[in-house]
């Protein structure tokens, strides 16, 4: 079932709280992750981790659900030796898990914000309890994430945007196709990749957000952010701009960067703030994540938070309370 608003008009009314990390999530509820699908692979292997990682975050009080599609590419798919078509129904999975969980969570049964805030569950036919409100977001990560190699921290593929346009379009016009809320272009670490899937997403009927992954103050490939933001000002259909995938701290200035550049809402979730080993293939450092940031950044223009990478559903509940308080 899908919301009786849209995405924007919630925006509009005011914040609106984001999943955290599906891997990590993933990886919690016990699933290996270390094939070069990343969590794609459970779309073919087991579904029903992906809806409960998914269902996690709904009854944490996230109200957009992120598809396990970021790593999910015709490319990679088929040298796991799918077929096309296979690949499509796959694709089309992500969006469907997405969608099912307003059955598991059930009415009453997420700490979302009421209609006032923007977030969180309305109330049901003739005052009856509340009734689930969960937007899908169709993830599309970075050409990077196929490679599967770390190439979306640096972005500089030797791609040119038309080349990375027809990487991008078959998986973009067949999640169109599924039918989601709202595309999530995310972790773009360069701005000409950005370009190409502004091109690919342009008149495809579904609205974007466009989400940068950032490092003091810059792309990820070195480029101004300023400039990366300017990109979507004036297109309609980029409801929201930003961050994800970058520390907590370079969240804060990317927010009011990004929202007096566009005069849009923006969106912003980064990682916990530990650093990803790629030697030792783990976590080094300490968590920075902190829910009560969420108030400059809405202070700064962010309409939709929540976490990336290592933020889990605690953390979730913990910024959507926050949200709460805000709303009350």
């Amino acid at each position: 079932m899908r919301p009786a608003r849209t995405l924007a008009a919630a925006l509009a009314e005011g914040p609106v709280v984001l999943d955290g990390g599906l891997s990590n999530q993933l990886e919690s509820q016990g699933c290996d992750l270390s094939d070069e699908l990343w969590s794609a692979r459970l779309l073919a292997d087991d579904p029903r981790q992906i809806q409960a990682a998914h269902a996690a975050y709904a009854r944490a009080g996230a109200q957009v659900l992120t598809t396990a599609g970021y790593q999910a590419t015709f490319e990679g798919f088929a040298r796991r030796g799918l077929s096309h078509g296979e690949a499509v129904r796959l694709l089309a999975r992500s969006v469907e898990l997405a969608r099912g969980v307003e059955e598991l969570v059930g009415p009453g049964d997420s700490g979302g914000v009421g209609e006032s805030g923007g977030v969180g569950r309305g109330r049901g036919e003739e005052g009856g309890p509340p009734t689930p409100e969960l937007w899908v977001a169709a993830s599309v990560g970075p050409y990077g994430a196929f490679l599967a190699d770390g190439s979306e921290y640096r972005g500089r593929y030797g791609l040119s945007v038309r080349e990375l346009e027809r990487f991008h379009r078959p998986r973009i016009e067949t999640l169109v196709a599924a039918e989601p809320d709202v595309l999530a272009l995310e972790t773009v670490p360069d701005a000409d990749e950005a370009e190409a899937l502004l091109r690919v997403v342009e008149g495809c009927g579904v609205p974007v957000w466009l989400s940068y992954s950032i490092e003091g103050g810059r792309t990820r490939a070195g480029q101004d952010l300023a400039s990366a933001f300017a990109l979507v000002a004036g297109l309609d259909q980029v409801i929201a701009v930003g961050v994800n995938c970058c520390t907590p701290a370079d969240a804060d200035r990317a927010v009011p960067l990004a929202a007096s550049v566009t005069g849009k809402p923006v969106v912003v979730y980064p990682n916990s703030g530990e650093r990803w080993d790629a030697e030792g293939r783990r976590w080094a450092g300490g968590a920075t994540f902190d829910a009560g940031r969420v108030g400059e950044w809405v202070a700064a223009g962010a309409r939709l938070v929540g976490g990336c990478c290592r933020v889990g559903p605690a953390e979730i509940a913990q910024l959507a309370a926050r949200v709460r308080g805000r709303a009350a």
